[in-house]
């Protein structure tokens, strides 16, 4: 694997960040992408081989894409689609444009990125597309339908992608990590206080309870850290049968299992009662 190419999305901090590092120590040549250029140059000054990508911006997306092709001479090998956020909120109180702002970065901007590296990856006979989903891909809890249905649809865009490039030595992997240490909770507050009118909310109780949450710096309980969605990566990126899913936190485990054996009255149940 020394000197093969990959691309990560969202590497300001959390996962991207972590991996990014631990994989150009492993002897990748690591193209870092994050939306805004101080986090760009921070990347830069680190190290790391860094380009802007604006997942709601087409045209960065193409221009990041074209940048990455020269520089590796078209030998991508893999992609990572780690770039994403939280929306937090009723559904009923999401309005159409907060809705597809959500849609645009987790799901649009991801899928269109992904359509211009596969032609590379089908010329170079090889590659990796790794997909990093959410224990909320497969089941659904309140106050995040936003990214619960962004998440639903990468899964669904994932699966079909990987009966497609089967016979083309292209392998779609989705990781769905469940509470990881990184900024996604205080990146989702500043969504919160930006798009939701609380106070006005029939729900306005239950945010106080969701503000609360999010403000904590407590990690929740069976949080693991980056690490452990970095061992799987590598799994993904380097076994010659990486697996379709990579099941990380307890949670995401437990969850399985639950939605396999549960009818959906008892697992809206337990579900109810996750904050």
């Amino acid at each position: 694997m020394q000197n093969r190419s990959i691309l990560i999305t969202g590497c300001s901090s959390g996962i991207g960040y972590y991996c990014a590092k631990e994989l150009q120590k492993n002897g990748y040549r690591v193209f870092a992408t994050a939306r805004k250029l101080e986090d760009v140059k921070k990347l830069q000054s680190e190290g790391l081989e860094a380009l802007k990508l604006d997942l709601n911006d087409s045209q960065s997306i193409k221009e990041a894409v074209k940048e990455v092709i020269k520089r590796c001479d078209g030998k991508l090998y893999a992609l990572f689609n780690n770039g994403a956020y939280g929306q937090p909120g009723a559904v009923e109180d999401l309005s159409r444009k907060v809705l597809t702002e959500q849609f645009e970065s987790n799901v649009f901007g991801t899928q269109e990125l992904t359509n211009l590296v596969i032609p590379f990856m089908r010329k170079n006979t090889e590659g990796r597309i790794i997909q990093n989903s959410s224990v909320l891909g497969f089941v659904s809890m309140r106050y995040r339908g936003a990214y619960n249905a962004s998440k639903y649809a990468l899964e669904g865009l994932s699966d079909t992608m990987r009966l497609e490039l089967m016979d083309e030595n292209i392998f779609v992997s989705l990781i769905e990590p469940g509470p990881i240490r990184s900024d996604f909770r205080k990146n989702a507050l500043a969504m919160f206080i930006k798009n939701i009118d609380r106070a006005n909310s029939t729900f306005s109780k239950e945010y106080e309870k969701k503000l609360k949450s999010l403000e904590s710096k407590a990690d929740v309980p069976f949080t693991l850290g980056e690490d452990a969605v970095f061992k799987v990566l590598l799994h993904a990126l380097e076994s010659k049968k990486p697996k379709a899913r990579y099941r990380v936190t307890f949670p995401t485990k437990l969850f399985t299992f639950l939605k396999r054996v549960l009818s959906t009255s008892i697992l809206d149940t337990i579900l109810r009662k996750v904050d």
